[in-house]
């Protein structure tokens, strides 16, 4: 029975994963990851208390899944219009995990 849902980045889905025997999903989702699941949930922690309204959940999870260098690439994952320091802060806090 599901009870609650919530977004996971792929780095904290690898943390369920762990619980079952899906070798197989386990390991092609861990090519694809960057962060420990550790460092996923304290990154996801820092974004949201950023306290931006125009940052949702969802582009959070795929900020973290992404970890966007530049610009350009952030946009590709916000589908709306952030102003220069918006940017800058989400940048300077994905960059802490690299």
């Amino acid at each position: 029975m599901i009870k609650t849902t919530e977004l996971l980045s792929m780095a904290e889905a690898v943390e369920y994963l762990d619980k079952t025997d899906s070798t197989d999903v386990k390991g092609f989702i861990k090519k694809f990851t960057k962060l420990k699941p550790k460092e996923a949930k304290e990154l996801k922690k820092k974004l949201g208390e950023l306290d931006m309204m125009k940052l949702k959940t969802e582009q959070i999870v795929k900020i973290i899944d992404l970890l966007p260098e530049n610009q350009e690439d952030l946009n590709k994952i916000v589908d709306v219009s952030l102003d220069e320091d918006e940017t800058k802060k989400i940048l300077e806090t994905a960059k802490e995990f690299k």
